[in-house]
């Protein structure tokens, strides 16, 4: 069955173009939640991806071009047990703002998007949707950056201290800045390629958990390494992993979050295209399985 059929989808378009004050009522009008439930750990949603023009998924280079797609899957996930919020740039978190999807549930908006996929200037990702003011005013429980480090591009340091400052408004309005530090380089082709090697793993967490003049709010977006033990001893603070683009491997992602959800700092999951866009298309059924990884028997 379609969860945003051909009238609500219509009728999604007549607000956006009608009624634009609606989605700071709907904003003031929201049930918000708590942080952490009961057990402590997070499932969240996440659909940032297009606006840093990524729009493939496995093999389906066009798989998130269609937005009633990408807003029928994320309802789909959103509505599970267990999952607890979402992580979405202004224009998708609206959307489901309008829909009315998003009582009662944990809040992040995505920042900095400037740096686009397959562009020059790829790692000076400059900070272009969501700001710590506005976060505020939408009443999201936190912010999330993108800080990828290549010791050979300019666009770093412009990035750390863009995503420190970032740190600093956050935390000033008591709100969460989700950090996901990520060590890069660019192939023999110039393409951008993240660093699976612990050693840059480890060296990212360091660096992105200093930045900022404090950490008291600071959060990170990790990766499923090969070795999240080592990962996580590089830091104190909270920890939830990343999904990132599965392919066909998604037991091998599974068995990576159920090993890394055994530390202590280790909160849950931030996940998109592995749950909104499974191989098997089943959104449900990959989101159910996040779910039992992260909260297990406390549903």
């Amino acid at each position: 069955m379609t969860i945003l059929d051909e009238d609500r989808y219509r009728k999604l378009l007549e607000k956006r173009a009608a009624d634009p004050a609606a989605v700071r009522e709907a904003a003031r009008a929201r049930q918000s939640r708590p942080l952490l439930g009961d057990d402590g750990k997070l499932v969240i949603v996440a659909i940032d991806h297009p606006a840093r023009r990524i729009l493939g998924v496995g093999s389906d280079p066009r798989a998130m071009a269609d937005r009633r797609v990408v807003l029928e899957n994320t309802i789909r996930a959103l509505r599970r047990p267990g999952v607890d919020g979402l992580l979405a740039t202004p224009d998708i978190l609206e959307d489901l703002l309008l829909l009315g999807e998003l009582e009662g549930k944990v809040l992040f908006g995505s920042m900095n998007r400037g740096g686009l996929t397959g562009s020059a200037w790829e790692l000076d990702d400059r900070f272009t949707a969501y700001d710590a003011e506005a976060i505020a005013e939408m009443g999201l429980h936190g912010g999330k950056m993108l800080v990828r480090i290549d010791y050979e591009d300019r666009g770093t340091i412009e990035t750390l201290e863009a995503c420190a400052r970032a740190v600093d408004e956050l935390a000033r309005r008591e709100l969460i800045a989700m950090v996901e530090p990520l060590p890069a380089y660019r192939d023999e082709s110039g393409k951008v390629r993240v660093s699976t090697d612990m050693d840059d793993i480890v060296d990212a967490v360091a660096v992105a958990s200093a930045l900022g003049s404090t950490s008291a709010y600071t959060w990170l977006k990790l990766p499923a390494a090969s070795d999240p033990e080592k990962m996580m001893a590089a830091t104190t603070l909270p920890g939830l992993l990343l999904g990132g683009d599965p392919g066909k491997d998604t037991e091998a992602l599974l068995a990576s979050w159920k090993r890394a959800m055994e530390i202590p700092n280790v909160r849950g999951l931030v996940a998109g295209r592995s749950l909104l866009f499974p191989a098997d298309g089943d959104v449900e059924r990959a989101t159910d399985q996040a779910v039992e990884i992260v909260h297990g028997g406390s549903m």
